[in-house]
């Protein structure tokens, strides 16, 4: 895997591969980056990464200007590999080891971009869960989103929140925002 984009383009992304990690793959990343490109500046975003595995989602993030990443996963070596690659690079992400709903349960914190890419694994109604706990406790920014990568075979357009999907290859992205917003 590597950087796609932003300061370190082309930078590649060795993880351990005793990891249990699906990373994101490099065209699906660049056709994500390139919709929220039109969409956001980078300067003052605020981003959560949700399952974050090996972090290829914070450090395309980092690489184009953001400077506010928290990355959560509940496997240590992925923290730590996180940890360590930010380090290396002089990157500010704050990688944290929890349960993905224990952390939304307590956060207080807002986001302007929430990315989560769970386990494929992960039915309907535990991908739900996901967006359902992002919204209802208000974690995204007026004007955020919510991206929840997840595979073709699950249709997650009947959420009232929903906003659009993008295939690509075997992965969907659905794109949801918070419409309950005055």
């Amino acid at each position: 895997m590597r950087i796609i984009s932003g300061k370190f383009k082309g930078k590649r992304l060795i993880a351990p591969k005793k990891l249990p990690v699906r990373p994101t793959t490099d065209m699906a990343k660049e056709g994500l980056f390139n919709i929220l490109n039109n969409r956001f500046y980078w300067d003052g975003l605020k981003v959560l990464d949700l399952f974050a595995g090996t972090g290829n989602i914070s450090f395309e993030f980092a690489s184009r200007g953001v400077e506010e990443i928290i990355a959560v996963d509940s496997f240590a070596g992925c923290i730590q590999y996180i940890a360590k690659t930010a380090k290396e690079l002089d990157i500010a992400i704050t990688a944290i080891k929890s349960d993905v709903f224990k952390y939304l349960n307590r956060t207080q914190e807002r986001f302007d971009i929430i990315f989560a890419d769970p386990p494929y694994n992960f039915d309907v109604d535990q991908l739900t869960q996901i967006v359902d706990s992002v919204l209802e406790r208000k974690l995204l920014e007026d004007g955020g989103v919510l991206i929840l990568e997840h595979e073709e075979q699950k249709d997650l357009s009947a959420n009232k929140q929903f906003m659009e999907a993008r295939k690509y290859g075997g992965s969907v992205f659905s794109f949801f925002e918070n419409k309950s917003r005055p």
